[in-house]
């Protein structure tokens, strides 16, 4: 911490804020990024490792999509951050859907969900893609029939849900909570707050007061998760138009062309970047910010283009690269016949 705080003195004409200001903050600062250590789940759905298996078997099923060619992975793979590496996912109707796939990465902790926030639950949020036309396609009637047909589902399902079976809410049920394990590795960032001075960079450490400062980035990335769980137009071109959370809060200037604050964790496996995957590099994201937003009534607030120097843009890059933990190994179910 002592080497911390005289960074940040040193730094704090560089973030815009006073120096010594800065440094008495910086005592709580890095208390508000710790990690939490353990998952809350719902009472309505508690964790049990075999509820958590069936989930995860359904979430690779392609069984719950509408032609029995697409799984939840599809659009969420954990190659990529839980998201694809393509401008936005390909469908159920082989065309490119409007908006990219949010990753899945640390969800319990998220509500509402998706970009526009129209589902307030993970089991609420599961249901949507599996059932729209233009994603997976499915049915639940049908669904529900196929499972049917596998002695060892039937089983799973008797073994969790002996008065109900294999019903659409217990299968939503068991994917949602195997959502909510869907956690992001310890990153080189979480070492640095844990007291490893050694973990990051000493470019990543400047880029963390630039992100907290003068990039104003912890307006809406803040916490562990960094994000607010609120919604903000950023100011992007609209190359297609996109009401987002205005679709479900019409009376609200500010939800018109605003979108949910993404996490920023794992990062460098997650571009392209933003609700319609527009930008396709970190440093085409800290560009728009320093000089590609675009002022309109519907504009946040909060969020007006900054200025950065060169040597802090590439600063701030090595921090949010700061926050990627080592790729983990994602093991595939062996799916019930």
């Amino acid at each position: 911490m002592r080497n911390f705080l005289k960074l940040i003195i040193g730094l704090g004409s560089l973030t815009g804020f006073p120096a010594l200001c800065f440094a008495g903050d910086a005592l709580t600062l890095k208390s508000q990024y710790k990690r939490p250590l353990e998952i809350k789940f719902p009472k309505t759905a508690p964790y049990s490792p075999q509820l958590v298996t069936l989930g995860k078997m359904l979430f690779f099923d392609p069984r719950l999509s509408g032609k029995n060619n697409l799984n939840c992975a599809s659009c969420h793979n954990p190659s990529f951050g839980y998201e694809v590496p393509v401008k936005t996912p390909i469908g159920a109707t082989l065309t490119p859907l409007k908006r990219q796939a949010p990753t899945l990465l640390n969800m319990a902790w998220v509500a509402p969900l998706f970009w526009d926030g129209r589902a307030e639950t993970l089991e609420e949020q599961a249901a949507g893609p599996i059932t729209h036309p233009d994603e997976m396609g499915g049915e639940f009637e049908t669904i529900i029939k196929r499972l049917s047909k596998s002695p060892e589902y039937k089983k799973f399902f008797h073994y969790l849900f002996p008065q109900t079976g294999i019903t659409r809410e217990n299968i939503l049920k068991a994917i949602a909570t195997y959502e909510r394990t869907i956690i992001a590795g310890w990153a080189p960032f979480d070492k640095w707050i844990e007291g490893d001075e050694t973990a990051i960079s000493n470019a990543a450490k400047r880029g963390f007061i630039i992100f907290n400062g003068a990039g104003k980035c912890a307006t809406c990335h803040s916490g562990w998760n960094f994000t607010d769980n609120k919604f903000h137009d950023i100011g992007l071109e609209i190359i297609e138009k996109d009401l987002g959370r205005a679709e479900h809060e019409s009376n609200n200037v500010f939800a018109e062309n605003a979108f949910k604050t993404p996490t920023l964790r794992n990062l460098s496996h997650r571009s392209p970047f933003m609700h319609n995957g527009h930008l396709k590099s970190l440093e085409d994201v800290v560009d728009h910010y320093i000089s590609g937003v675009i002022d309109r009534p519907s504009t946040s607030p909060s969020i007006t283009n900054v200025t950065l120097s060169i040597e802090q843009k590439s600063d701030l890059i090595a921090f949010l690269k700061s926050l990627t933990a080592e790729r983990q190994d994602v093991s595939m179910p062996i799916l019930p016949n």
